[in-house]
């Protein structure tokens, strides 16, 4: 075995272009609230690797150009699509309209253990703020609320790490095509 190098990875990339004209998958993201800027730089770098959609950029969530976001999101974003709306509820209405289904990243009194929820598409996950988490009123149109299960004294995970967790889950579909 041997390691492959950071410029072997850079050379291997594929271009926006080649990106763009891959399948789509009908997964996008809202951000409800995001405070730290690095953790949305992080989802940003995390949506470009697993091929999301969309991300919407809600309520105080910090929109580029951001170094802080720039600097943990190494250029994605520049790659991912994104939107900024000042509500996520209407963001939340909006999507559902157009036939998303909307599942809540939340501790509610009906979540599903993330790894075995059969999830429908198209799809939009919801992640919220570092300590309140997702928005009342968000949940409250959700389709699905999915938890991803704790073994220890905390409760909950840092709000990029759960959400890389969760977004692989989703694309499970795509992961071996």
């Amino acid at each position: 075995m041997k390691k492959i190098s950071y410029l072997d990875l850079i050379n291997a990339s594929p271009s926006r272009e080649q990106v763009n004209t891959q399948a789509s998958r009908p997964v996008s993201v809202i951000l409800d609230n995001i405070r730290s800027l690095y953790n949305v730089g992080s989802i940003f770098r995390t949506s470009d690797a697993a091929g999301v959609e969309k991300i919407y950029l809600c309520g105080i969530t910090g929109k580029p150009p951001r170094a802080e976001i720039h600097k943990s999101a190494l250029g994605a974003d520049k790659s991912v699509n994104w939107e900024y709306q000042k509500s996520a509820v209407e963001m939340v209405q909006g999507l559902k309209n157009k036939g998303y289904k909307i599942v809540v990243l939340e501790h509610t009194d009906e979540r599903e253990n993330y790894h075995e929820v059969k999830f429908e598409y198209p799809l939009c996950l919801v992640i919220g703020h570092e300590i309140s988490g997702v928005s009342d009123e968000v949940i409250e149109l959700a389709d699905q609320a999915i938890e991803i299960p704790m073994f220890g004294i905390k409760q909950s995970l840092n709000v990029s790490v759960a959400y890389g967790i969760a977004i692989y889950e989703i694309m499970k579909p795509w992961l071996n095509k």
